[in-house]
């Protein structure tokens, strides 16, 4: 195993417990691009890595429940294709309400907004839809409260009245998030400016 080889599989073993996701572009300052590129190939073929598609590698972990490999992390894979391509990604709608517990409704797909193009793509297994959305959508990529907007845009004014989604996300919602709703009030749908003030009604945020 080479210098550089060597170098990728310490520093996929250390970071998130050998959950991680990574690219070609996270190993350039161990070696040149067509180092890594060797480096990562010679390490799939020696089973220390696997690909899981385009320019994406993981540390191979065993499922006993799968009998095989474990699948990779969705929100590792998103992480990873969002370093990859110089893009942001966020969870569309319905993804993000499902991940908070204000839907039962299950995605049929696995659907993510982006400032990139749209498309569709296959990895690890999944097939995952990338759908171009708009500088007022993308605005909120990467900030705390990122899927709470996803999630109340998708829901609707009406939704969120008759489902009591404002008493939820009051019980469930860090104060990081709902510090965020409150600092980008203004980012946010009118109708959901009052819904916001709920949420944030009696909290005492440190200056």
């Amino acid at each position: 195993m080479t210098g550089v080889a060597k170098k990728i599989i310490r520093r996929v073993s250390e970071r998130e417990n050998g959950n991680w996701v990574c690219t070609p572009k996270d190993f350039l300052d161990l070696g040149s691009r067509g180092a890594v590129d060797q480096s990562l190939s010679r390490l799939v073929k020696s089973g220390h890595l696997r690909r899981l598609g385009h320019g994406l590698y993981a540390a191979i972990r065993f499922s006993d429940v799968l009998d095989g490999p474990a699948p990779a992390s969705l929100d590792s894979i998103i992480a990873a294709l969002a370093r990859r391509d110089g893009t942001r990604i966020m969870a569309d709608g319905i993804v993000a309400a499902n991940l908070l517990g204000l839907t039962n409704a299950v995605p049929a797909k696995l659907i993510y907004v982006t400032d990139g193009h749209s498309r569709t793509l296959e990895i690890d297994g999944r097939i995952i839809r990338f759908r171009h959305a708009g500088p007022n959508t993308m605005k909120w990529a990467g900030k705390p409260a990122a899927h709470v907007v996803q999630a109340l845009r998708w829901l609707g004014p009406r939704n969120v009245v008759q489902s009591g989604v404002t008493s939820t996300l009051n019980r469930i919602l860090p104060e990081e998030v709902k510090r965020d709703l409150l600092d980008n009030i203004h980012d946010l749908p009118g109708w959901a400016v009052s819904l916001v003030s709920e949420i944030n009604h009696d909290q005492d945020f440190a200056a």
